[in-house]
């Protein structure tokens, strides 16, 4: 079983690293990060690389792809060689995945038409222009696609696959192993949530918006 981690400049690094955590322990798997070109690829803020093992040409058939987001989805969802890479491997594909906004790359690249799909709470609107259906849910299963919202919910989609693949004890083995527990000290990680006046500055304000 080849798992194969997308990488691309701007990438969220918790997109990324909370699927790999979860899902890297699964027997018999290889876990591969590639990107259009092997080598360092920086995250969001510029400050954190991961190294992308091969370029999209030496990857062509994974069992399992992870997309991982970004604040600027925009500089991807043109990208002509990454959508064509996704529809590509998504031909032989057992899961096609992908964390916060990673699921505009994969609607991009017309792999979510029609299908319910989810995604960073900040960009569900922008899933409809490419024909797929939003949800506020946490994670989205809609035939082998797996959606996930934002950024730490690619744990409990990682965690959800895992047990889907190698059953419910080895999901809960793993969670127990990364101890996957979260007691967050504020009750403010949905806008369901938070308090109106932050969600309200977040949607004016938030750098997830400057490609509005």
């Amino acid at each position: 079983m080849q798992i194969a981690v997308l990488l691309y400049n701007g990438f969220t690094a918790l997109d990324a690293i909370g699927p790999y955590e979860t899902l890297v322990h699964l027997p018999g798997a290889e876990t591969v990060f590639v990107a259009e070109r092997p080598g360092e690829v920086r995250c969001d803020s510029g400050r954190l690389s991961l190294v992308a093992e091969k370029g999209l040409d030496e990857v062509t058939r994974p069992d399992i792809v992870v997309v991982p987001g970004g604040p600027h989805p925009e500089t991807q969802t043109g990208n002509p060689a990454v959508l064509e890479w996704l529809r590509s491997v998504d031909a032989t594909t057992t899961w096609t995945t992908s964390v916060c906004t990673g699921s505009l790359l994969l609607a991009a690249a017309g792999l979510l038409e029609g299908r319910r799909a989810t995604g960073h709470w900040l960009f569900l609107d922008r899933l409809p222009a490419f024909g797929a259906r939003p949800t506020g849910e946490r994670v989205v299963f809609d035939g082998k696609y797996v959606t996930a919202a934002g950024v730490s919910s690619g744990i409990d989609m990682g965690l959800t696959l895992a047990g889907r693949i190698a059953g419910d004890e080895f999901a809960q083995t793993v969670q127990l192993m990364i101890e996957y527990d979260p007691r967050p000290p504020y009750d403010a990680g949905s806008p369901d949530k938070a308090p109106a006046g932050l969600v309200a500055r977040l949607r004016e304000f938030s750098p997830l918006q400057q490609s509005s």
